[in-house]
This record gives structure tokens, sequence and C-alpha cells, in this order.
């Protein structure tokens, strides 16, 4: 298997997954962004009617740092925004062949962004000014260049969209998928912070 090419379709694949993940942070209320009062001036002109106001106890935002009802910078959506337009433009790279271009963009704009996002971010990152993930995001891109400059020339080869359409609608494939979905559900569907009770009344007035 040419590793170039498997990597890329990796990372491109985590690019698309880490987007949509940052809807379900929005769900929750997590990964927040900072207060806009707080944000530099120029952020506060141009998110003055784009920001997120979270409501409700059950918010990580609430719970968490006290902030329901407050207008944050929309850091979810934005990390969203840029992750699936890296993802769309590493897909374009990956069909054209250009694997090595498209790897780097995958990291560079992930990692990247990561590091620079966590800037905007209110929600809790260790105690230092550099959090561990703006370490491992730098360090990620340093190891991505030096690997993709390790590696050894491979043959040129022609993506066939098409027959991984086809390979992706095996059988075993789409059960090995919905068999995996099914393990994370069990294991990552319940919230470990939040409860839920489910109560019942007698209706007096229809007896």
């Amino acid at each position: 298997m040419p590793i170039v090419p498997a990597l890329t379709a990796v990372l491109t694949a985590y690019t698309f997954g880490e987007a949509l993940g940052r809807l379900a942070c929005i769900s929750f209320g997590c990964c927040y962004g900072v207060s806009i009062s707080k944000a530099h001036p120029i952020l506060q002109k141009v998110l003055g009617r784009r920001h997120f106001v979270f409501s409700g106890k059950m918010k990580k935002i609430s719970y968490a740092s006290g902030m329901d009802g407050m207008q944050v910078v929309p850091i979810q959506a934005m990390t969203s925004l840029v992750y699936i337009l890296a993802g769309l433009v590493a897909t374009f790279l990956f069909l054209k062949g250009n694997f090595g271009v498209a790897f780097i963009v995958t990291i560079a704009v992930t990692q990247g962004w990561r590091s620079l996002s966590e800037t905007l971010r209110a929600d809790y990152r260790g105690d230092g000014r550099i959090s561990a993930y703006q370490i491992m995001g730098g360090l990620a891109i340093f190891l991505a260049l030096a690997l993709l400059s390790l590696l050894p020339a491979e043959l040129v080869i022609t993506p066939d969209l098409s027959a991984g359409i086809e390979a992706a609608w095996h059988p075993t494939v789409v059960l090995f998928l919905q068999g995996l979905w099914a393990i994370v559900f069990v294991l990552f569907g319940k919230s470990m912070v939040t409860g839920a009770e489910i109560s019942f009344h007698l209706r007096h007035d229809r007896i």
C-alpha cells in the first residue's frame, strides 16, 4: 500500500471528522470561546452579530465557567468551517493525485488552526499560557514535514473514485462500520457528567 496516499486519505477523513465533531461541541456547550467583550476589538466588530449564546444549566459552559447567557466567540463553528474547507481542498488535491500537498494541507490547517484557536477558547486547557494541544499541534506539523521528506519516492498512482465507492459499499465494509459505530455508541454514548430521570404521575382530572 502506498504510504503517503494512505496517510493522506486517513488525515482527510480525520479533518472532516473533526469538523463534524464541533457540532457536538455546540450541542453540549463545550470547547467554548471567550466572551466577546474580552476578544480583540477587530473580532468584536466582525463577530458582533455572529456570536454564540448558550443557555441551560446542563451546558458545560454553564456549570464549568458560569458563562451561560453571555455572548461568546463561536469558536466551534469557526473550527468546523475551517476544517470542512480544508477537507474539501484536500479531497480535490487527492483526486488530482497531489497526495503530498494534500497531506501537508490537512496537517497544517488542522494542527495550525488548533494551536491558534486555543487563544480564543475560554474552557480549561491547563495552567500554563501554552496548552498541551498547542505544543502537540506544532510538533505534529514538524513531524509531518519530516516524515514526508524521509519517505522514499513512490510510484505515481491515479485515484479511481468509482472504484473507491464500490469498495466502500461492499457488505463486509458496511457491516464492519456499523459494528464499529455500535461499539462507539455503547462506550461513549452515555454522558459521564450529566444524568436524567423519568417520572410518571397520575392525571386526577381525567379519572
